[in-house]
């Protein structure tokens, strides 16, 4: 087949959680299919980085956006009943690009990651389409406004209503609706638009993310993430409170390593703490992790899948999280990984791993098991073949484009 994919955040490299998911599936289907990518760039590093995908799919459209006029974008909606958000994602430019590629191919599936770019195919009829939300991200604007101080609050509640509406009526505009959890899911399915719907998982690479066969130092705990992202600072200057002191009381000892790119001055601000390490952005992410006797990400606003933990997991690593944040994971507490909410609790939870070295090997161990057999990409896109099937099958092929294929690999650039 020849699919068009578009994505809010360009595929490549996977190294954060909004490429990660889309640069699977676009791998995945290169091995059997024509794939033609469209989504954007934010910067001349992230351009020269992205081209290569070229690897992994036919062509690919590569449009730039610049931060201050998405912003500006943003601002503009904001007495509209529009979603802000969305203008974050708004480009001209891909439009066009997206409105090239449909009048010089004749694709057989239209696949969107993320509802922040499904207005580019929205309108596009005669083609079988797949959303594929990912995280519902309406919820995760409406969890915000509880964390956030008023009047702000209200201004997070209003954008997670508009992107709710948002969310059904684009829905509605395609052909099946995915997500990647089964509590994702959920919630797309009491939308009750009428359209199919199915989830599949995220998955880990579980070769690269595989244990070390040195030892770790049982006093280090580590935490991964990027950290210009509210949910994983809020979860850290809460740790750094109210947990981490509770841990040193009892091993004076205890370290902490923030891994994670792009600190805010508040989370930098912690690595004055004592055992407080704040890297920033890393090369590798692994040494941090194989070295640390815990992965901790109790975190209280989560959506989706936590790639932080299906690596640590992979890695051989014994995770303590959050029950906001297991729901994400295939995985049962307390055999796969422990879960804990109030303060005294989590940190009774790493204590106890960082003493107990055969609880914590047997943790490791069932937690890898878990990842080889439920977080598994092979096995995640088997699943998401068989949407793709249920979606192509559901009405009779007609073309949308009129003109023939070349056939070669494209880079276009779009500003």
């Amino acid at each position: 087949m020849k699919i068009l994919c578009v994505c809010h955040r360009f595929p490549f490299p996977p190294k954060r959680g909004g490429k990660i998911r889309p640069f699977n599936i676009i791998r995945h289907l290169h091995a059997s299919h024509d794939v033609t990518v469209a989504s954007l760039v934010r910067s001349p590093e992230e351009a020269t980085e992205g081209r290569g995908l070229a690897g992994h799919c036919a062509r690919y459209e590569m449009a730039r956006v610049h931060n201050p006029v998405q912003v500006a974008r943003m601002v503009a909606r904001l007495p509209t009943p529009a979603p802000s958000s969305v203008g974050f994602f708004d480009s001209p430019a891909l439009a066009r690009g997206i409105q090239r590629l449909l009048a010089e191919h004749v694709f057989d599936l239209i696949f969107v990651h993320c509802s922040s770019v499904a207005h580019y195919v929205a309108s596009v009829s005669g083609t079988p389409k797949i959303l594929d939300f990912g995280d519902m991200d309406s919820q995760k604007w409406l969890e915000y406004a509880r964390f956030k101080p008023f009047p702000l609050s209200l201004g997070y509640r209003l954008e997670g209503m508009k992107l709710a509406a948002e969310e059904k009526r684009l829905a509605r505009r395609f052909d099946m609706c995915t997500a990647t959890t089964r509590a994702e899911w959920a919630t797309l399915e009491s939308y009750a638009t009428g359209v199919a719907s199915d989830w599949f998982p995220n998955g880990v690479d579980s070769d690269y993310f595989a244990p070390s066969a040195e030892g770790y130092d049982t006093d280090t705990i580590s935490f991964i993430g990027r950290m210009d992202y509210y949910p994983n600072q809020e979860c850290m200057l809460r740790f750094c409170r109210d947990v981490f002191p509770r841990i040193r009381e009892r091993r004076p000892g205890a370290k902490l390593s923030i891994v994670g790119a792009d600190p805010t001055p508040a989370i930098r601000h912690l690595g004055a703490l004592p055992g407080v390490t704040v890297t920033g952005s890393v090369p590798d992410v692994r040494p941090f992790l194989r070295e640390s006797a815990v992965m901790v990400a109790p975190l209280r606003i989560a959506r989706g899948t936590q790639n932080k933990i299906l690596e640590a997991m992979a890695a051989g690593v014994p995770v303590v999280t959050s029950s906001t944040a297991a729901g994400g994971v295939d995985a049962v507490a307390g055999v796969h990984f422990l879960v804990a909410d109030a303060p005294a609790d989590v940190a009774e939870a790493v204590l106890g791993l960082m003493e107990r070295p055969d609880a914590r090997r047997h943790l490791a161990e069932a937690g890898r098991a878990r990842m080889l057999s439920h977080h598994a990409w092979d096995h995640s896109m088997q699943r998401f073949d068989r949407i793709i099937e249920r979606c192509v099958g559901m009405r009779p092929r007609v073309g949308v484009a009129q003109s023939g294929d070349q056939g070669v690999s494209m880079d276009r650039m779009a500003s």
